[in-house]
């Protein structure tokens, strides 16, 4: 179904898609790219565990290296991949609206390296990633020590937006992200990741305009 955002190229090269999404989409980062604000923005959310840098348990400090992906949708967005020559194109974050997901139990700046380029698929669907470095508390019981089993939480949700505007999805199963943090972890010290589960807590309807949609990981 074509929407009246659909865009057409003058011919099948990046310049002309360039053209094309410069004139319907960049520089709209002030707003949800949606139809009508109450149509709620999805965010898909899922993350790698890659590394798990150092456990403080005097401080209550978790330090962890993660990366996370982030999907979502341009509504109406779409174009022809033969017409413009491609199925997806590499911008720059600053260009398109962002949202502003954030991991409530930091603690620290992030000292990741900058990235600054997204992809946009021709379907209109946004897949972004990027390194965090975690520094984020966590309830530790440290009788047991050192043979300690110890479980710290990772609760994603918008900083600002309440759920009534921007509502989280699981990308993945749970199971499948403690998969892939196993399969390409290579910092553990003397710590190994045991298992993950994950939940999302409900919001009711009259909620809406006063909570934060959330995930949370258990690691």
């Amino acid at each position: 179904m074509k929407s009246a955002e659909t865009i057409n190229c003058s011919e099948p090269t990046s310049d002309a898609l360039l053209v094309a999404l410069k004139d319907s989409i960049f520089d709209k980062t002030d707003v949800r790219p949606v139809f009508y604000q109450k149509t709620p923005t999805n965010i898909n959310v899922s993350f790698t565990l890659y590394g798990i840098l150092g456990v403080d348990e005097k401080a209550q400090i978790f330090d962890s290296f993660i990366w996370v992906y982030l999907l979502w949708n341009i509504e109406g967005l779409s174009w022809d991949p033969d017409e413009c020559g491609t199925d997806r194109i590499s911008l720059p974050r600053k260009k398109l609206w962002m949202p502003d997901i954030v991991i409530n139990e930091f603690m620290d700046e992030n000292k990741s390296p900058d990235t600054y380029y997204l992809y946009v698929q021709y379907t209109g669907v946004v897949m972004d990633d990027l390194p965090i470095h975690v520094i984020s508390s966590c309830n530790m019981d440290i009788y047991t020590f050192p043979f300690d089993i110890q479980n710290c939480t990772l609760t994603f949700n918008s900083y600002k937006l309440t759920a009534r505007d921007v509502q989280l999805l699981f990308v993945e199963p749970v199971e499948v992200t403690l998969y892939n943090s196993l399969s390409v972890m290579i910092t553990k010290g003397e710590w190994e990741l045991v298992d993950m589960l994950a939940e999302k807590p409900e919001i009711l309807p009259d909620e809406l305009n006063t909570s934060y949609d959330t995930l949370i990981y258990y690691v």
